[in-house]
């Protein structure tokens, strides 16, 4: 029998690090939390910046191996973890592809060229840093309630999830971006609120939710799902 996963996983606290988060509890793996936050001096520590020299959130450990990035963690717990009972990733090839599709285009399109640019560059984010920028930030609304075309256009045929009848993790990245659109005041197209209604009912999101939420001080927590 294979010994059970050794799963840490450190950030909590914004869009990004529920991700993780959420695909560990969909697919019913438990992990231990260290629940440090950006830009707190927490990801500039000796300790973490040998585990991750870009001293971002989140950062899983997989026993001796780590990997950052919430899109290529979420994608990694996908491959490594997903079960025929608990399945977050498409087994056909051309199914595979599109699911890469999805991926790409809400992690480009939707999270870093169009709601991050928001944050950068509201008063209330990161503007002290980054310059607040009015302008800036309409014009990436705007973009972002654009390119919510392919979005609309998917979903209209009534689908469930992004890939049909599978819940998978584009519908993870997918989800925590309309959040996060609803939370800076972003129109979303009309076909996501029952979409979006539907997912956060998951039970896997609520506890996900739950789990991302900073605490103090910074221990280790064990969650099990």
């Amino acid at each position: 029998m294979n010994a059970a996963p050794d799963l840490t996983l450190w950030g909590v606290g914004t869009s990004r690090t529920i991700r993780p988060h959420w695909a560990m509890h969909e697919l019913g793996l438990s992990y231990k939390v260290r629940p440090i936050g950006p830009r707190t001096g927490e990801t500039k520590t000796a300790e973490y910046t040998k585990l991750n020299p870009r001293q971002k959130i989140p950062l899983l450990q997989d026993g001796d191996f780590c990997i950052g990035e919430s899109a290529a963690i979420v994608a990694y717990l996908s491959r490594t973890y997903s079960t025929p009972e608990r399945s977050l990733i498409p087994e056909t090839q051309r199914e595979f592809a599109a699911w890469l599709e999805w991926c790409f285009f809400i992690v480009a399109e939707l999270d870093s060229t169009s709601l991050y640019v928001m944050r950068r560059h509201r008063a209330d984010a990161l503007g002290h840093i980054y310059g607040v920028a009015p302008e800036v930030v309409a014009q990436a609304g705007e973009y972002f309630r654009q390119q919510l075309r392919h979005v609309e256009v998917a979903l209209a045929d009534g689908r469930t999830f992004l890939m049909g009848d599978q819940f998978t993790s584009a519908d993870i990245l997918l989800t925590t971006c309309l959040d996060w659109a609803v939370a800076y005041g972003v129109g979303i197209c009309d076909n996501a609120h029952p979409y979006l209604e539907r997912i956060q009912k998951r039970q896997a999101y609520q506890r996900a939710v739950a789990a991302n939420v900073p605490v103090a001080p910074i221990t280790p927590v064990t969650t099990k799902v």
